[in-house]
């Protein structure tokens, strides 16, 4: 049976075309992808990523075993800080990406909607010492209101000021009267803020932020526009970009990998004799230089030799342009060098460029 989300009456109002996605029927799109791609880069949009899961640990070594859990350093966040990580396996390989905040009462992690149970399990699993892990993912809400006039939109209804939050930084508010926990993060490349509040809360929560939005054109987004919008910022999808099968080196996340930790972390070992190795192949952004969409396991060559395969991969709304991500042998990873992919047999022109391929996001770190 597909879960559904504390705000699953309010997208079927809103005639949204209700897809399962991560064990939950969410909406697809609303109004048309592309529509709704290019209202968040220009307004603001609202994104129900209640799927998520989020996980709370805490204990006298809740520190000390997120550490060790993750590549990143946890050890740098101040409260009401925000950081993005990996956990891997033993051989290197991803167990998931995900958002850590440090809080006053421990740590919440919040993890990819599709592995929540199995992410809970590697957490429980690797317990040492005084630490309790509890997964609050039913109990709370979760929103995503992004585009360049999302702060204007919640500024009208919240009691702080929201300029002072900077990227990844978090911080306990109220919004329409309502506890929340509000953060300077997002998956679109656009500025914004994510809610975390009771689920108990969800429709008069939701109801408040489209009354303060409507001014500004406010209006609810699918799944379809999220991932356009993440592609064009080459944020790497769980499932697509990165797996179990590769390494956090290889797809680009080396900034999030602290190889030299005090206390180490779970895949250290193997990540070290990778970078000393030198990665065999790379993630990279592709710019079709046609009129070609790929699409993920086509094939990417180099003069008629296979070097590898997409990832992901769409027609780019804002650029109007077919955009993929892609392995492809470290030789060939270098920004400006032609590639082809193969698209049903016909091998069409692409460009290997620095990420991201939207460079006009409304927020810089």
């Amino acid at each position: 049976m597909l879960k559904r989300t504390p705000f699953y009456e309010k997208h079927v109002a809103a005639g949204g075309r209700m897809v399962p996605f991560a064990g939950y029927e969410l909406p697809l799109q609303f109004r048309g992808i592309v529509a709704e791609h290019l209202h968040v880069r220009k307004n603001v949009g609202v994104f129900d990523v209640s799927h998520m899961g989020r996980i709370i640990v805490r204990g006298h070594d809740a520190l000390a075993f997120v550490s060790r859990i993750t590549t990143n350093d946890p050890a740098e966040l101040e409260i009401n800080q925000a950081q993005y990580s990996v956990m891997c396996y033993d051989h290197g390989g991803i167990v998931d990406d995900l958002v850590i905040y440090r809080r006053e009462d421990g740590f919440l992690l919040v993890v990819n909607g599709a592995n929540n149970e199995k992410d809970t399990k590697w957490l429980r699993d690797h317990i040492s010492g005084d630490v309790t892990i509890e997964n609050i993912t039913e109990q709370m809400a979760q929103l995503a209101v992004q585009g360049p006039l999302a702060e204007p939109a919640l500024q009208k209804i919240s009691s702080v000021p929201l300029s002072p939050i900077g990227f990844y930084l978090a911080v306990p508010c109220r919004l329409a009267g309502i506890d929340t926990f509000l953060s300077r993060t997002g998956h679109t490349g656009a500025d914004g803020l994510e809610i975390y509040f009771s689920a108990r809360d969800a429709g008069r929560l939701w109801d408040a932020l489209f009354d303060a939005g409507r001014e500004f054109s406010i209006e609810p987004i699918g799944l379809g526009a999220r991932d356009t919008l993440r592609l064009e910022m080459k944020m790497a999808l769980y499932g697509n970009d990165i797996d179990e099968t590769t390494n956090p080196l290889e797809a680009g996340l080396s900034w999030v990998v602290k190889l030299d930790k005090p206390g180490g972390f779970i895949g250290a070992d193997a990540l070290k004799r990778i970078d000393a190795e030198g990665v065999t192949r790379r993630l990279v952004c592709l710019l079709m230089q046609d009129s070609s969409i790929p699409r993920p396991r086509y094939s990417v060559a180099a003069n008629g030799k296979t070097v590898g395969y997409v990832t992901s991969g769409t027609m780019s709304p804002s650029l109007n342009q077919g955009i993929a991500l892609a392995y492809v042998t470290r030789d060939y990873a270098k920004a400006g060098t032609t590639l082809t992919v193969d698209i049903r047999g016909r091998p069409a022109p692409a460009l290997v460029v620095k990420p991201p391929f939207y460079k006009q996001g409304s927020r810089k770190q």
